[in-house]
């Protein structure tokens, strides 16, 4: 570990410190009594942490605002997929073609794919969704995140690889509990 990284660690180590219980009660008031705040706070500061820290935070308040709206809205577009695929699922239910199996099958391969997303880090994640659930270009994200378009194209590559290591690995008929 660099000087520099090390320094970094202190840095966010300290904003932790300094900024954790303003930002969850912050959180709090857009989330409710949400068991997802601590979450996000904690997703907060790791972004963080995982971001180059060449420069001196100078208002780390607005900064952490800014990760976590980012993140709140994932959790939101996480949630909205989730509600159509259980909407999906309640009119397939209705069909009789499929049986209580198939769904179950269905709802742990959606299980085990958000698992497996969850796998990677904040900004591949994010990437990933505004591209396939938003519908998002490549330089739509790389505004959105404020990083480069080669970026958005490595983290695309980097969660495709995943998704398809995933699909792989877990067929959908060997799935169970």
């Amino acid at each position: 570990m660099s000087g520099t990284d090390f320094s970094h660690r202190n840095d966010v180590g300290g904003l932790f410190r300094a900024h954790y219980p303003w930002l969850c009660t912050r959180l709090r008031r857009h989330l409710g009594a949400s068991s997802s705040v601590e979450d996000i706070a904690a997703e907060t500061f790791a972004q963080l942490l995982e971001s180059p820290g060449l420069t001196p935070i100078r208002e780390p308040r607005a900064l952490l605002t800014t990760i976590a709206q980012r993140l709140i809205y994932q959790l939101w577009r996480r949630r909205d997929l989730e509600r159509q695929h259980l909407d999906q699922l309640q009119h397939l239910d209705r069909s009789p073609a499929n049986s209580p199996e198939e769904l179950l099958q269905l709802t742990q391969a959606l299980h085990g794919l958000d698992r497996t997303l969850q796998r990677l880090p904040g900004k591949v994640r994010a990437t990933f969704l505004l591209s396939r659930i938003d519908g998002l270009t490549y330089p739509q994200i790389a505004a959105e995140l404020g990083i480069s378009q080669r970026s958005v194209s490595v983290y695309m590559t980097r969660s495709q690889a995943l998704c398809a290591q995933h699909s792989a690995n877990e067929p959908l008929h060997q799935r169970s509990a």
